[in-house]
């Protein structure tokens, strides 16, 4: 069956952790392998992603492991947990996936896990799902973020052909957390220190000056900084919806769950007020 755009495919897969690594203080990288990766493809979109599944503590689950038959017949608070996470390369010659977790400490599910993590362990995860590749006939692109859009920033910036007219702005927490990407594009790295999540990324971006032709845009990250650039992109510049991939990948105060559940309104909400106003304009 066809992969349709911006959906996981609903089989789980099995993989095992082969190695791990601390790319910076708050990131950490997880490499999965194994013969449960056999037949997967992940190379059709630099926004890839697999949503993790963590068993619920102590919930034990009948095999062969069926996400759908759980969910008829166990309680919901004991359904495993997903935790989604952008695809940072995938080898298909050697058959390994590598994902980077932003960690903040012991906060949240999947950061701690991958930190603690060790070699030969299994984990279960649904996907790929993805949307987005830099469009190579586009005059130039445009790719703004935070830390958790960084491993599709980076992927679809060494996608870019040598040479391309690119703008590329991620905010990290701070110097200590710039990463190497291989590429011809220079990023504008921009370490947010105590101030809020994104407010640095939409001055950035308001004063860039845009050059003439099509531009492409990827911008995703905090769900606040992202509604204010999707105003600027869509309403102010007038970039067509379809040159845009322009989402929050999470919410302050929010879980995943919490803002998957309440994320498909919260964009119909933002759309149908910035459309207005750009209609109005």
């Amino acid at each position: 069956m066809a992969l349709r755009p911006g959906r996981a495919p609903r089989t789980p897969r099995t993989a095992e952790v082969v190695r791990t690594e601390r790319l910076t203080p708050h990131m950490q990288r997880v490499v999965l392998g194994g013969e449960g990766l056999a037949g997967l493809t992940a190379d059709t979109c630099t926004d890839h992603y697999v949503k993790l599944l963590f068993p619920s503590p102590g919930v034990t689950y009948p095999e062969p492991f069926d996400v759908q038959r759980i969910r008829e017949e166990f309680p919901r608070d004991q359904w495993p947990v997903t935790r989604t996470y952008t695809v940072r390369q995938w080898d298909a010659e050697h058959r390994e996936l590598t994902l980077d977790f932003v960690i903040h400490g012991d906060q949240g599910l999947a950061g701690p896990w991958a930190v603690g993590v060790r070699p030969g362990e299994k984990v279960r995860f649904l996907g790929p799902g993805g949307a987005y590749a830099p469009d190579p006939a586009a005059d130039w692109h445009l790719l703004a973020g935070d830390e958790s859009a960084l491993p599709a920033i980076a992927r679809s910036l060494e996608a870019l052909p040598h040479g391309c007219t690119a703008y590329a702005f991620v905010e990290v927490a701070g110097p200590e957390d710039e990463q190497k990407i291989d590429s011809d594009v220079e990023v504008r790295w921009l370490h947010r220190g105590d101030r809020p999540v994104g407010e640095a990324l939409v001055e950035a971006v308001r004063r860039l000056d845009f050059p003439e032709g099509r531009v492409h845009a990827f911008v995703h990250g905090e769900a606040h900084f992202v509604k204010e650039l999707r105003r600027l992109l869509r309403v102010e510049r007038g970039i067509p919806r379809e040159d845009l991939s322009i989402s929050g990948y999470w919410r302050l105060g929010h879980n995943e769950d919490g803002w998957q559940a309440s994320k498909r309104e919260w964009n119909e909400r933002i759309e149908v007020e910035q459309e207005g106003v750009r209609a109005a304009s």
